[in-house]
C-alpha cells in the first residue's frame, strides 16, 4: 500500500496549493491523518459526518473533499464537529481538502471540466481573488437551446434557466458552486451567458436588467467534477481503487 505522505505530496503539487490563497480560515491540504497507509481513495464534495460514514462503509481510508472541515470562525470540537473527528480517528480515515485550488485548476478544476463537458473552449479567466482568477471565460458555438439541452443532460436532477440574453451566446462565464461574487464582473468581461451552481432571488431581476442568460445547476452538482478527477488521478498513479461518495445533495 502507498504511504499517505506520497499521496498528499502528489495532491499538493498537482493543485499548487501553496500558490493559491483561499478564503480566511479555509485549510487546503491534509486535514486529518490516518495510520500512514492508503488502500482505497474516495472523493466527496463535503466533509460531513454522513459522507465520512459512507466512505468508511466503502473501505475508503483517504477521502478527498472540496468543502473541508475548517472555515472561519473556528468551530469547537463539540457536538457533530466532535463526531466527525471521532469517526475519522476511529475508522482510520484520512481527509484531504481542496477548495479554490480545485475550482480554478486549468485541467482538473470544476470550471475547466464543466466547460469541457459542454464543449466550450476556454477564452480567459476572471474574478480575481488574492492574485488568482477563480472564474472561467469560454467561447460558445452552440445556440442557446443547444447549450441548455447539454446542461439538462449533464444535470438530470434539473437546472434553473433565466434566458434574457441572446439566442446565440458568444461568451459564456462559468463559476461552479456559488456564483454571487461573479455577477458584477460579467458585463465588464463581455459575458452574455453565465453558468453557475446557485444564486439568490435578486439575480432573477439582474438577469433581465443585464440581458443575460443564466443557468443555475446546483452547488453540489457543479462541484463533483474536481474531486472525482483528482481522486481518479491519485488512484491511477498509486494503483489503488477509487470510489465516489455521492450524497445526492439536491442543493
Amino acid at each position: 500500500m502507498p504511504s499517505l505522505t506520497k499521496l498528499v505530496d502528489f495532491c499538493n503539487q498537482r493543485l499548487s496549493i501553496d500558490k493559491i490563497k483561499d478564503f480566511p480560515g479555509s485549510v487546503n491540504g491534509l486535514q486529518v491523518e490516518n495510520d500512514g497507509r492508503v488502500s482505497k481513495v474516495g472523493a466527496a464534495v463535503d466533509a460531513g459526518l454522513i459522507p465520512f460514514k459512507l466512505a468508511s462503509q466503502k473501505g475508503i481510508d483517504f477521502l478527498i473533499v472540496h468543502h473541508g472541515l475548517f472555515w472561519t470562525p473556528p468551530a469547537p470540537l463539540t457536538g457533530v464537529n466532535y463526531e466527525k473527528i471521532r469517526h475519522c480517528l476511529d475508522h482510520n480515515l484520512a481527509v484531504y481538502g481542496s477548495h479554490l485550488p480545485l475550482d480554478c485548476h486549468k485541467e482538473i478544476g470544476n470550471n475547466a471540466i464543466l466547460a469541457s463537458k459542454l464543449a466550450l473552449s476556454p477564452a480567459g479567466t476572471f474574478l480575481n481573488y488574492e492574485g488568482n482568477d477563480i472564474g472561467l471565460l469560454t467561447n460558445c458555438v452552440e445556440t442557446r437551446d443547444e447549450l441548455k439541452l447539454s446542461l439538462e443532460e449533464l444535470f438530470p436532477a434539473g437546472i434553473i434557466s433565466m434566458e434574457y440574453g441572446p439566442d446565440r451566446p458568444s461568451k459564456v462565464a462559468i463559476l461552479t458552486g456559488s456564483g454571487q461574487s461573479a455577477i458584477d464582473e460579467l458585463e465588464r468581461n463581455g459575458v452574455d451567458t453565465f453558468i453557475t451552481g446557485e444564486l439568490k432571488q435578486n439575480h432573477f431581476n439582474l438577469a433581465q436588467e443585464m440581458k443575460l442568460n443564466i443557468y443555475t445547476c446546483g452547488h453540489y452538482a457543479t462541484e463533483t467534477f474536481g474531486v472525482i478527477a483528482l481522486a481518479q488521478e491519485v488512484a491511477e498513479t498509486f494503483d489503488v481503487p477509487f470510489e465516489f461518495v455521492d450524497t445526492q445533495c439536491p442543493l
